[in-house]
């Protein structure tokens, strides 16, 4: 073989060897961050649980920068990420509001929640729980959640209650209190489950379904009393809580929850090298710690499961929506 004729072959062989490399997917982030969208405005359970994840699973994953975009109940920071590339540069901190409620409870909703993204892994579950200020109970009366629902009974109307937004588990929880219970309460949503938790603080709104990484700290120092949790078991934060269920709403049923999805049709060995490097993450000592001081349960779990257990939600809030009437145009 001349020279040149090897020069020749050699030179095609890299050729083939670039075509090959380009044409597979990116399994390399080191030197292109990788951004997660969370939904929601700064500062609350899914953007405190999204940047230390991030920061668990840079090993694996390189540079991560979280980014907020909030609105719409979730919806507009869902919708974004649906439609970016699915080259695992990009995913969402999805939740029980913009991927079972919401679907259910507006009008028009932007984006398909099975058929526009790739599930990556469940995260973690957490219970919310009934929540007013030592200063209303004295207005009021109310001490326990019979107590809530008796003057709610003998005062239609005159009661309202805060939550995080259109669709959020404090919504639903809302919601399945006036229908399993006959009430007639007021909903006043805000952008976040921190503005939310503040006008119950400050005597603005009345009560709130509050998620417990957000209110434990304020229920330990005596600026908000636990009146019930809304999962089927106690919070092991709050031994003494009833359940709604114990309190006397039977079937009483709901939790917060938040996972991970890249836009759809992700390619296999991306998806499940996302999957690994974030389970890694969620089951890391730090993230245990973070999820026990939130009373939160980590979930994590194949692409597969997550795919499941949405569906099942989408089913669940169906039922709970429709029985509420409650609709978001």
């Amino acid at each position: 073989m001349t020279t040149s004729s090897f020069t020749r072959r050699s030179l095609c062989a890299a050729a083939v060897s670039v075509a090959t490399i380009v044409a597979l997917p990116s399994l390399s982030w080191a030197d292109d961050p990788i951004r997660i969208v969370v939904p929601y405005p700064p500062g609350g359970p899914l953007d405190v649980t999204a940047r230390a994840i991030a920061e668990e699973a840079r090993a694996d994953l390189g540079n991560i920068i979280v980014e907020n975009k909030p609105g719409a109940g979730g919806n507009i920071g869902v919708e974004y990420v649906s439609k970016q590339k699915p080259d695992g540069k990009i995913f969402v901190m999805g939740a029980l509001a913009t991927h079972a409620v919401n679907p259910n409870l507006f009008s028009k909703i932007p984006y398909d929640p099975i058929k526009d993204f790739t599930p990556l892994t469940l995260v973690a579950q957490t219970p919310n729980v009934l929540v007013i200020t030592p200063e209303f109970s004295q207005k009021t009366g109310i001490k326990d959640l019979k107590g809530l629902i008796d003057y709610a009974k003998k005062n239609p109307d005159a009661l309202n209650y805060a939550s995080g937004g259109n669709g959020s588990a404090g919504h639903m929880s809302g919601e399945l209190l006036k229908t399993s219970s006959g009430l007639k309460i007021m909903h006043i949503p805000f952008k976040g489950a921190a503005a939310a938790q503040m006008s119950v603080l400050s005597g603005q709104c009345d009560l709130i379904f509050d998620n417990l990484a957000s209110s434990a700290a304020n229920i330990k120092a005596g600026k908000l009393i636990p009146l019930a949790v809304t999962t089927q078991f106690r919070a092991p934060e709050l031994p003494n809580v009833p359940t709604m269920a114990e309190a006397g709403v039977p079937g009483f049923d709901i939790s917060t929850w938040y996972a991970f999805f890249g836009p759809a049709n992700m390619d296999k060995s991306v998806q499940d090298k996302l999957n690994k490097a974030l389970v890694k993450a969620i089951k890391s000592q730090a993230m245990a710690v973070r999820f026990e001081k939130m009373g939160a349960v980590a979930k994590p779990g194949t692409s597969a499961d997550l795919d499941a257990f949405v569906k099942a939600e989408l089913a669940k809030y169906k039922k709970i929506v429709e029985a509420s009437g409650a609709k978001v145009d």
